[in-house]
C-alpha cells in the first residue's frame, strides 16, 4: 500500500507540476512577460513545486527532517545527477554570465544553509531552522528575484510580435486557469500521498526520515528537472539544463525552506553538517568544472565523476544510517 501511495502521489505531483507550468506560462505571456523572464522565474519555480508541496506536507505531518532532507537531497541530485548525466550525453558549455553571477548564487545559497545548520558548533544550540531563519531566507529569495528580473530586462531582446499576436498562440485563458488550479490540487493531494507512502516505507525498511528525504523524496521530486534537462540534451540544447538547475536550487533553499520554516520551525534531525558540506562541495564542483579544465565546458569525464560522486555519497549514507 505504501508503494502504491508513493507511486500514485509521484504521478500526481509530476502531472500537477506540468499543468501548472503550462497554465502559468500562458497567463504570464498574456500579461506581457517575455519567454526569457517566464523561463527564469515561473518555469523554474513550477518544476520545484513538488519540493515545495512535499516539504510543507512533511513539516505539517511532523516529519521536519524529511522536509529538510528533501531539499538538501534534491539540490545535491540536481547538481551531481542532472548536470552530470546531461554532460555525459553532451558536454555543457557554460556561459561567462553564469560563472560570474548565477552559479555563485547557488554556492551562496548552500553556504547560507550550511551556516544556519552549524548552530551546534557556533553557539551550542540544536540544528534547527527557526522562523527568523525562514524570514531571512525569504529575504534572500526576494533579492534574487529582483536581480533576475532586472538582469532579464537588460538582456532580453525586444519582442518581435504584438501582445495580441502572442496571445493567439496561447491556450484560452479559461483553460490556463483550469490548468493552474487543477495542477495545484494535484500537487496538494499528490504531496500528501507521496509523503505518507515514503514515511511508511521508511519505517518498514528501518530507514530514518532524513535518509528517506535525502534519497526517495529527493529523487522523486527532482524528476521534473531531470526530464526537462535530459530532453533538452537529447534535442541538442544541453545548456538549457544549467538555468533549470540553478533556478531550482536557489528556489529550493531560499523560498521552499524559507516558507516552510516560517510556517513551522524545522529540526534537521538526521540531516547533519556532513550532508550540508556535501551540498556546498557539489555547488563548488559545479562552478570549478565549468570554469576550469575544459575551456568553460563540463565535459563527459567531469559529468561521469559527478554521477559517481552522487552514487558514492548515497552508498555512504545508507551504510551509515
Amino acid at each position: 500500500m505504501d508503494i502504491i501511495m508513493l507511486i500514485g502521489g509521484l504521478l500526481l505531483i509530476l502531472a500537477g507540476a506540468n499543468f501548472m507550468t503550462d497554465g502559468s506560462a500562458s497567463v504570464a505571456r498574456r500579461m506581457g512577460l517575455s519567454d526569457f523572464i517566464v523561463g527564469l522565474t515561473i518555469v523554474s519555480m513550477m518544476t520545484s513545486a513538488p519540493e515545495l508541496v512535499v516539504s510543507i506536507t512533511s513539516a505539517v505531518n511532523q516529519a521536519p527532517s524529511m522536509a529538510v532532507g528533501n531539499i538538501v537531497g534534491s539540490n545535491i541530485f540536481n547538481i551531481l545527477i542532472i548536470i552530470g548525466l546531461v554532460a555525459v550525453i553532451k558536454p555543457i558549455k557554460v556561459e561567462n554570465g553564469l560563472l560570474y553571477n548565477e552559479i555563485p548564487l547557488v554556492i551562496l545559497s548552500s553556504l547560507v544553509l550550511l551556516t544556519m545548520g552549524s548552530s551546534p558548533i557556533l553557539d551550542g544550540t540544536p540544528m534547527t531552522l527557526t522562523r527568523v531563519d525562514g524570514i531571512l531566507l525569504l529575504f534572500f529569495f526576494i533579492i534574487f528575484m529582483r536581480y533576475t528580473i532586472a538582469s532579464a530586462k537588460k538582456t532580453d531582446p525586444a519582442p518581435t510580435q504584438t501582445k495580441e499576436q502572442q496571445c493567439k498562440k496561447e491556450m484560452p485563458l479559461w483553460r490556463a486557469l483550469i490548468f493552474i488550479f487543477g495542477g495545484l490540487a494535484a500537487l496538494v493531494f499528490g504531496g500528501e500521498w507521496f509523503v505518507d507512502g515514503a514515511t511508511g516505507l521508511a519505517r518498514s525498511m528501518g530507514w530514518s526520515e532524513g535518509l528517506i528525504g535525502l534519497t526517495i523524496l529527493a529523487a522523486g521530486t527532482s524528476l521534473p528537472e531531470l526530464a526537462t534537462s535530459i530532453a533538452a540534451a537529447i534535442k541538442g540544447f544541453p545548456g538549457l539544463c544549467v538555468g533549470n538547475v540553478i533556478g531550482s536550487n536557489i528556489f529550493n533553499i531560499f523560498f521552499v525552506l524559507g516558507a516552510t520554516s516560517t510556517i513551522l520551525p524545522l529540526s534537521f534531525g538526521n540531516i547533519g553538517i556532513a550532508d550540508l558540506l556535501v551540498l556546498a562541495a557539489a555547488s563548488l564542483i559545479f562552478w570549478i568544472f565549468g570554469w576550469f579544465f575544459s575551456n568553460k565546458t563540463i565535459n563527459r569525464i567531469e559529468g561521469l565523476l559527478m554521477v559517481l560522486s552522487y552514487i558514492a555519497y548515497i552508498a555512504w549514507k545508507i551504510a551509515n544510517q
